[in-house]
């Protein structure tokens, strides 16, 4: 596998360092899941289905197309709502065809192995599924893993200790599917998840240690389009009446930004450097970069 022919420059070449230093909050959205362009280093049947092929799939058997043939099938919000309420279906019968469709059968990529090879401290989750902790405990890595809870009546839980190399916190923003409640994936989630973001200090959703070391520390967009406002949202927030002067730099990595989203997220209010490139070029280069070695060499 090679790195590609990254076009780098001071700003990244930076990012390599503080990843390097363990210095950086890595978000994972499910582009990180994947398959490269020519498909063998990392089969589609290996990895979990994406947001439009499970919408398809759920549209399926809840007869989406029938009820609302005006509409997408490949809404993933519009249609596991649909799902959840069909009856004979549910939130229970939801639950468990997420977890045949994203875990039955399933393997970390490459690129999830690498990342969980880098000394990131802090890893963000918008997927359900564990593939992320599989890549991690091959590692020989013991993740603190905090799931989202939609319940405001209690404070958000925060481990006392600072995360390290070897036990990085992961919090998984959208749930986790053994906790069927967690799971942020119908139109009402989402409604629900926007509610909590705006809670204050211990109760609010996202954990202070990363909510600290956000507002620290350069951020790393990876397996996004950051049209999904919820990401959107959650910078906001974290950076509401904050000097823009005093931002960590962030960075998102996508190979066809929204050109919208680029031109006021990057050129007008200077929140977030893209950089145009494929993850399978991407994570290669930053692999290499802080271990100073290409992935699979001795």
């Amino acid at each position: 596998m090679s790195a590609g022919a990254i076009q780098t420059d001071k700003v990244l070449t930076e990012l390599a360092r503080q990843v390097k230093k363990g210095e950086c909050v890595l978000f994972l959205g499910a582009g990180v899941h994947a398959p490269p362009p020519d498909g063998a280093a990392y089969p589609s049947e290996l990895g979990p289905l994406l947001g439009g092929a499970l919408a398809e799939k759920l549209a399926q058997e809840c007869s989406y197309g029938e009820k609302l043939p005006q509409e997408s099938p490949r809404d993933l919000q519009r249609v596991s709502l649909c799902f959840e309420n069909t009856q004979g279906l549910g939130r229970a019968k939801l639950i468990d065809y997420l977890d045949e469709y994203l875990m039955k059968g399933k393997k970390p990529s490459p690129i999830l192995k690498m990342l969980a090879a880098l000394p990131i401290r802090i890893f963000v989750t918008t997927n359900y599924d564990r593939l992320l902790e599989s890549a991690l405990h091959q590692q020989e890595k013991d993740p603190t893993v905090v799931v989202y809870d939609p319940e405001a009546s209690k404070p958000t839980r925060d481990p006392s200790d600072d995360p390290t190399e070897e036990r990085p916190l992961l919090f998984k923003m959208h749930g986790d599917l053994q906790q069927s409640d967690s799971i942020v994936i119908t139109d009402e989630d989402y409604i629900t998840f926007v509610q909590r973001m705006s809670d204050k200090g211990e109760l609010h959703p996202v954990p202070g240690t990363i909510r600290y070391r956000m507002s620290k520390w350069p951020t790393l967009f990876l397996g996004y389009s950051l049209r999904d406002y919820n990401l959107r949202l959650l910078f906001r927030t974290l950076r509401w009446r904050v000097d823009p002067s005093n931002f960590p730099p962030s960075f998102s990595i996508d190979r066809y930004p929204d050109p919208l989203i680029l031109q006021v997220w990057q050129n007008t209010r200077k929140f977030i450097t893209f950089v145009p490139e494929d993850l399978w070029s991407f994570v290669p280069w930053l692999y290499k970069e802080v271990r100073g070695k290409a992935y699979g060499d001795a």
